[in-house]
């Protein structure tokens, strides 16, 4: 049963298998946070490659409305970050916060990262 923050029918079947595809091709920054936050490593339920309208998020706590994102080093790139924005607002619009975090964050500053995440849930 879909959800209303679900995607739309139609595209749902090929969002599912890319998901899929990116829970088993996970980044090694995706790896090491998902190695902390799951199984309520947090306290709170985190979900992996998530299905949101038309977008696949990184990390979302469903209960708490806020989704973590993974950025590489494309999302640096102007044509990337636009397109992070209207993602963004879109997500927002919807009721979700979103907060962003880079490879190197995740893989040399774990300990901020963590803390950020515990006081937006």
């Amino acid at each position: 049963m879909l959800d209303k923050y679900n995607a739309d029918p139609m595209l749902y079947a090929s969002l599912l298998e890319y998901a899929r595809i990116n829970r088993r091709n996970q980044t090694e920054a995706e790896k090491i946070l998902w190695d902390i936050v799951k199984a309520k490593g947090l306290g709170f339920q985190i979900l992996r490659q998530y299905i949101i309208d038309s977008y696949i998020v990184d990390f979302i706590c469903r209960p708490s409305k806020l989704i973590i994102e993974v950025d590489g080093g494309y999302h640096s790139e102007p044509q990337q970050e636009e397109s992070d924005e209207m993602r963004t607002k879109r997500l927002q619009s919807l009721g979700f916060r979103v907060i962003r975090f880079t490879n190197e964050e995740i893989l040399f500053h774990i300990e901020d990262v963590i803390k950020t995440i515990k006081y937006n849930l």
